[in-house]
């Protein structure tokens, strides 16, 4: 008798295949393309002053995008039209998704509302959050030698005369 290996991972890996035929299966046959939906991957980072988001969101116009900050929460909305140059029949894969977005963010109260800044380019939406001054942090400076120095006792006398 001969012994085989199984690797589970294989099972999954097969599993996850057959899985997502199916979606694309289901999404060939369902609804047309132009109004499926999609959401864009994201990047979030912070420093000292600021908090920046980039959303990939190739192919899309300015005015299809709308960015909102409403009591702490970010949101970014767009729509991916598409193109009807040609037939959608004629078309042999479509890998890329079109069609609307939502993305909610929770913004910490750190962030000055009043200077959100965003810009479009190469595909990316770069969302720029400053933070507040309050919310900065401070550098404090040590100095050596200038503390208070501890009264010397003089000898023979108490600390309580």
């Amino acid at each position: 008798m001969a012994i085989t290996r199984r690797d589970p991972f294989r099972d999954v890996l097969t599993l996850q295949n057959r899985l997502n035929s199916l979606f694309q299966d289901y999404n060939r046959e369902g609804e047309p393309v132009s109004t499926a939906s999609f959401v864009p991957p994201v990047d979030i980072y912070e420093d000292d002053h600021q908090i920046v988001l980039k959303l990939e969101v190739p192919g899309m116009k300015q005015e299809d995008l709308d960015i909102q900050l409403e009591n702490n929460n970010l949101t970014v909305r767009g729509e991916r039209k598409f193109e009807n140059e040609e037939k959608e029949e004629n078309f042999h894969r479509i890998e890329r998704r079109y069609g609307s977005f939502f993305r909610s963010f929770t913004i910490p109260s750190t962030v000055n509302p009043e200077s959100v800044k965003a810009d479009y380019d190469a595909g990316v939406l770069r969302i720029q959050l400053e933070k507040r001054p309050e919310a900065k942090p401070k550098q404090i400076k040590v100095e050596v030698g200038k503390g208070h120095a501890p009264k010397q006792v003089e000898a023979g006398k108490s600390k309580a005369a």
